[in-house]
């Protein structure tokens, strides 16, 4: 069925980041006074240097939105199914992250800035991650590269856009405009709810996106800041989940779809009113490598079903497979053969 498939079918925005990660003691997290499994802003050098010069770091092609994005290819299989928008440098790291993103097959069309390419310091203790980005370019995406006529045809073409809440932080602009274009044309637009900081500190942001959006991604730890922000009164994922799908809405044509991942607890959706929860399978702690990606995967996995139009179960089945696969590996990284079946 993926032949068939017109190319652009799925489009993300977010911001590119080369990631840089390593594993580290407990000490270091104390050090920037970081959490465990948190992702946040920073504007300071000095980790990305501490991690190069003191551990054994590995470069991966990441930014939330583009690793679900070339997930969501590597399962697809036809070459630039996918599409991905975001602001890079004319730099060394640019050109690793458009072999990467060309090797897998997403058709990549980076606006250029004349700031550094932007980078993720990913610093793993155990089986968690702690995010720390320094957007540089990512924070320059502008509206005007989506005005490109080009670039707005890929946006015409794409029938779901999907952008991790982390882009909520820098072009809140280009998120309405596509998202409008989508209500307009009945296409589905999806958002990540991706950090708890996006609901505390970006609130207005996210109020103003999630009208327009059709489908929210989201983990147990991001629902529980959702409902405090929102002042929801309740810390039942279900119920947040519920409550979050039945938010004003401007496409009327559709309901909005939630789905909020747990972990290894099984994972909530809330589609057309009604509240389903789909198991997840189990790993060992032996067969976890590094939870960093999990959630993309995730992400990657749902849409590359959703847009070949198959049950949402299988949706949901293939993103716990993609996730499965990603963090027994390390980094946001796929194995060769894709071997999904549902």
């Amino acid at each position: 069925m993926a032949e068939l498939m017109n190319e652009g079918v799925l489009l993300g925005m977010g911001n590119p980041l080369l990631d840089i990660s390593a594993t580290v003691g407990s000490e270091m997290l104390e050090k920037y006074k970081l959490k465990a499994n948190d992702a946040i802003l920073t504007e300071e050098e000095a980790i990305f240097k501490d991690l190069q010069d003191n551990c054994k770091v590995e470069y991966i092609a990441g930014g939330a939105t583009q690793n679900s994005i070339r997930v969501a290819q590597w399962i697809l299989g036809k070459p630039k199914a996918t599409t991905y928008f975001g602001c890079v440098g004319e730099d060394e790291t640019k050109t690793k992250l458009v072999e990467k993103a060309e090797e897998a097959g997403v058709n990549v069309k980076y606006q250029i800035s004349e700031h550094p390419t932007g980078r993720c310091a990913v610093l793993i203790t155990g089986q968690d991650r702690s995010l720390v980005t320094k957007l540089d370019a990512a924070n320059h995406f502008t509206v005007s590269h989506l005005e490109d006529p080009d670039n707005w045809k890929q946006v015409e073409k794409a029938e779901v856009v999907y952008s991790a809440g982390f882009f909520l932080t820098v072009s809140v602009e280009s998120m309405l405009k596509v998202a409008k274009q989508c209500a307009l044309k009945d296409r589905t637009y999806c958002i990540n709810l991706s950090a708890p900081f996006l609901c505390q500190f970006f609130k207005d942001q996210m109020s103003s996106v999630l009208p327009f959006t059709d489908i929210v991604f989201g983990n147990e730890t991001e629902a529980a800041a959702f409902s405090e922000s929102f002042a929801l009164g309740t810390k039942d994922v279900k119920e947040i989940a519920k409550r979050i799908a039945m938010m004003p809405k401007e496409n009327g044509s559709r309901s909005r779809m939630v789905v909020i991942t747990q972990g290894a607890d099984p994972v909530v959706v809330v589609s057309e009113g009604v509240t389903t929860e789909f198991p997840v399978k189990s790993l060992t702690a032996e067969q976890i490598v590094d939870t960093n990606g999990a959630g993309d995967a995730f992400v990657g996995g749902f849409l590359s079903q959703y847009v070949l139009k198959k049950p949402l179960a299988v949706s949901v089945e293939c993103g716990v497979w993609a996730a499965t696969q990603i963090i027994q590996r390390s980094g946001c990284s796929m194995p060769e053969k894709m071997e999904f079946q549902a």
